[in-house]
């Protein structure tokens, strides 16, 4: 299993590193997070090198939110589409698990959540339930009154452990769905960078 994208999936490996070795080192996951990418730069990074000679039986994808303040909406969901593809062009046996663009900016009526939502709609039908399985886990990270909270997202965009537990409790239920029970034994891992 493999987590592709930013800063986000990155910080796996920095406030998300205890959950990781819990929830998903047992599989054998590599995380292929790199802070600061946007759609065009992990569609580079496939076509480039960083998925020869590997097939993942699955690959958690969540990309797009450093794509907002240039691209719009269609663009974005464009590029994560071309995205899919590449993984399924270059791995046909791979699944993957297209997550909602998480929400950021503290407020539901921010115009960065209204245009996120607009993204989420647009990926939402990328999911076919067999081969990419789509999944919007968005509002476990927010309050009741559809706030953020500096406890699960300090800067209103990145994680903290709390919040990549939630993740990870999030998504739990449809990596046994696709992958089964992790092992008993972890196999070795090292972040993937």
């Amino acid at each position: 299993m493999y987590f592709v994208g930013d800063s986000i999936t990155d910080g796996w490996q920095g406030k998300g590193k205890a959950v990781w070795a819990k929830e998903f080192a047992p599989y054998g996951a590599g995380n292929f997070g790199i802070g600061g990418d946007r759609t065009q730069n992990v569609l580079y990074r496939l076509e480039n090198g960083e998925f020869e000679g590997v097939t993942p039986k699955l690959v958690v994808l969540m990309i797009g939110t450093n794509n907002h303040g240039s691209n719009t909406a269609n663009e974005i969901a464009a590029g994560v589409k071309k995205i899919i593809e590449t993984i399924q062009t270059k791995s046909p046996t791979t699944q993957v698990l297209l997550l909602a663009v998480f929400p950021r900016s503290p407020k539901p009526e921010d115009a960065s959540r209204k245009k996120i939502e607009a993204i989420n709609v647009l990926l939402a039908p990328m999911g076919d339930g067999k081969k990419v399985h789509y999944l919007d886990i968005g509002k476990v990270f927010l309050e009741a009154d559809g706030t953020l909270s500096k406890e699960i997202m300090p800067d209103f965009l990145h994680l903290s452990e709390a919040g990549y537990q939630r993740w990870a409790d999030a998504i739990r239920p449809k990596l046994r769905e696709i992958l089964g029970e992790p092992p008993a034994t972890a196999p070795a891992t090292a972040p993937a960078k």
